[in-house]
């Protein structure tokens, strides 16, 4: 319909199940941070991890999922800058000490498929006291670093992330809902974008694209 904006909807992944739990629409001229606690309140979180981008790393976000009785791990970007900053520091000055007399958890996986090598490294630590106004997110309990270096047709690529978590410093728990996360982009999103060209839907009339919306996400089938 002409004129009508695009429907945009944040979606549930679980991870487990490669299955979309729910969906919310982001009001028009708004974005993802006012869906998505609408969204959770539709959900039971309860003993579950909850990834969201570094757009939902937000105070209200972190409380909301621990009032449901979730736990969080939430990605940081220039968005947050301060927050940012201060575990970028943290990781940056406790490596060059080879983090000495800092206590922490670390994890490495290795991956070579598609003439591609890759190594991640994962360190998670409950020293959140040089963090600004640790007090002000609720359940905080950690933070952590992602390091991908990526070795392909002779290119060499290395790359950080830095995450806020209620989860404890446990390394092989941090890296399996980090690697769980990318699985919306590898699986979900590029059904969405690649197979079903969902970008380039026209289709606005009444209810038909929050329609089409929900038959796109079927439970992807799983081989056994």
């Amino acid at each position: 319909m002409r004129g009508k904006s695009p429907l945009h909807r944040v979606s549930a992944w679980a991870c487990a199940n490669r299955l979309v739990l729910g969906q919310e629409a982001t009001a028009e001229k708004s974005n993802e941070i006012t869906a998505i606690p609408k969204l959770l309140e539709l959900l039971d979180v309860k003993g579950c991890i909850i990834t969201i981008d570094a757009m939902g790393c937000q105070t209200a976000i972190a409380r909301q999922i621990i009032d449901q009785r979730g736990d969080y791990v939430l990605g940081l970007k220039d968005n947050q800058p301060l927050l940012h900053e201060s575990v970028e520091d943290y990781f940056t000055l406790a490596r060059s000490n080879n983090f000495k007399q800092v206590k922490h958890d670390y994890i490495e996986e290795v991956d070579k498929e598609h003439g591609r090598l890759e190594v991640r490294r994962y360190w998670v630590c409950e020293d959140i006291n040089t963090l600004p106004n640790p007090e002000r997110r609720a359940g905080l309990r950690s933070i952590g670093m992602v390091e991908r270096a990526c070795l392909s047709a002779g290119k060499c690529s290395v790359e950080q992330r830095y995450f806020i978590n209620s989860i404890a410093a446990d390394a092989k728990l941090f890296a399996h809902a980090v690697c769980s996360h990318r699985g919306i982009e590898k699986r979900l999103h590029w059904r969405l974008d690649v197979v079903m060209r969902e970008d380039d839907s026209r289709i606005r009339k009444d209810n038909s694209s929050a329609i089409l919306a929900m038959v796109r996400h079927p439970p992807e089938p799983q081989f056994v």
